[in-house]
């Protein structure tokens, strides 16, 4: 099929999806138009209603993704802009109807400082392929770990865990399941030790992710709101996470090993080194050492606090985008490999939290509802169920985009009770966890998907490890952060 007949309109759409949409773009019509007083929020204004009737859409159009993810974002910026801003339509405006929004701050969503953040590790992540530093760093790592074959799973757990930190973990997972390759060669067919080494990809990338800020998208939507200036301003940097988050997750992965080697132990107790080689072009010019060097600038930058540098993790981003298109290490095609639709998603997600302060909903909330009498334990446990249900189902950063902006809310209006738990921190960075634990499911991640594609393993295998490795890891991250979150530390 040549690329002219691919790149055409089509007049197919799903049935199905059609009917979903219809009935949400009802149920938002009917949401816009109630009365205000059937909110039971005090002091409601035409505004803050519009505002509810955007994020009930969000909502059921990211639970139900009759519409791409990236595209309900769109969506949501598209009728802020046209409706509740400074530079709506006439129709929208008028008098005594609340205090519109900026537009040039609601369009400003898609270059959040967080979302430069973002850019970086997509950058890094190409950078280190088309130099080959990924596969030089996986010879090295590898090399340690022997021949024993469940020391070799080990490896795999550590150094697919390890990238998973600083690049995309869909990326990770398709690059460590290829190098599984010459491996495979020296174990038998029939033997559960190629689901183990298979099953070990998925989680790991999905564990590895919670190591850093970058990691994974529900990170830096939580990052977002604990450091907005304008909120929380809790002064979380890149090291700060890296400091508890990192050991978290390397207990994780070594409890994942014994986890996947219960449900699936080795027949063959050796693999020979020669099967280990790890296949792949290496730069040897030198623009790789322009990568290797701004790999370790960028990372030290991040993990350093800014009061000894003087810049912020946001700015440090900046370094590794700038160099690298100098340099001529990116070119303007490899932009084209950026996952922009994740990047537009999340953008989405911060345009509803603009929304929600900007028109002063989450005051009138704070206010009209008693959150201040809630139980904290009850929060924590319920955010965390929540997060952990629907992110099996649907796309883990949507369900971060949705439920954060919301608890950033009622912890706000819970003021002091939260200190026994940790404080907010604990219940947005619990959601971050939360969401990246959900993987019991070839639908509930990427990584799940890409090793379900091997044929290798089927679902039953992969609920087994998932579902224990998940439940482990969701229970101790809640217990880190308590600890962590009361004894001042976060």
């Amino acid at each position: 099929m040549t690329e002219e007949t691919t790149n055409k309109l089509s007049n197919h759409y799903s049935l199905r999806k059609l009917i979903e949409l219809c009935v949400i773009v009802l149920v938002t019509v009917v949401v816009w138009n109630l009365p205000i007083t059937c909110f039971g929020i005090n002091g409601l204004t035409v505004v803050q209603q519009r505002i509810i009737a955007i994020f009930a859409f969000a909502t059921l159009a990211w639970l139900t993704e009759c519409i791409p993810t990236w595209a309900t974002s769109m969506a949501i910026m598209g009728i802020m802009c046209v409706t509740v801003t400074n530079n709506s339509f006439a129709v929208f405006k008028g008098a005594n109807i609340g205090n519109l929004l900026d537009s040039d701050a609601v369009m400003a969503s898609f270059a959040d400082p967080i979302i430069m953040l973002f850019l970086a590790g997509f950058v890094l992540a190409i950078a280190a392929t088309k130099s080959g530093l990924d596969v030089l760093l996986a010879k090295c790592l590898i090399r340690p770990f022997g021949n024993k074959s469940e020391y070799v799973l080990l490896g795999f757990l550590l150094i697919t865990g390890f990238f998973s930190m600083f690049v995309s973990n869909t990326a990770t997972a398709a690059m460590m399941l290829t190098f599984l390759t010459p491996v495979f060669a020296a174990l038998p067919a029939n033997g559960k030790g190629r689901i183990a080494l298979t099953m070990s990809i998925p989680v790991a990338a999905n564990i590895g992710g919670m190591g850093t800020p970058i990691g994974t998208p529900p990170n830096m939507i939580a990052l977002k709101y604990l450091n907005d200036p304008s909120g929380l301003n809790l002064g979380i940097d890149f090291g700060q996470w890296m400091l508890f988050m990192f050991p978290f997750v390397i207990i994780i992965l070594l409890i994942s090993w014994r986890v996947i080697l219960h449900f699936f132990p080795f027949t063959q107790k050796t693999i020979h080194l020669i099967h280990l080689e790890i296949k792949g072009e290496v730069h040897h010019g030198w623009r790789m050492w322009v990568v290797v060097g701004t790999f370790i600038v960028t990372i030290l930058l991040w993990i350093i606090p800014k009061s000894i540098t003087g810049i912020d993790t946001n700015t440090v981003s900046m370094i590794p985008l700038a160099l690298f298109a100098v340099t001529g290490v990116i070119t303007a095609k490899d932009l084209q490999e950026i996952n922009w639709s994740v990047i537009w998603m999340v953008a989405g997600g911060f345009a509803l939290g603009l929304g929600m302060n900007g028109s002063g909903l989450a005051d009138a909330a704070i206010e009209s509802i008693p959150f201040g009498s809630w139980s904290p334990i009850f929060i924590l446990i319920i955010s965390g169920f929540i997060c952990y249900f629907l992110s099996t189902f649907i796309s883990n950063s949507a369900t971060a985009a949705l439920l954060i902006p919301i608890l950033t809310v009622v912890c706000t209006g819970m003021g002091d009770r939260l200190s026994g738990i940790g404080g907010t921190s604990t219940v947005l960075i619990g959601v971050a966890i939360a969401a990246s634990s959900a993987m019991s499911l070839p639908i509930s991640t990427p990584p799940n998907a890409i090793a379900f594609s091997t044929g290798l393993i089927n679902q039953k295998d992969m609920a087994k490890v998932g579902l224990t490795c998940g439940i482990i890891s969701l229970v101790l991250g809640y217990l880190m952060l308590i600890v962590v979150g009361s004894n001042g530390l976060f």
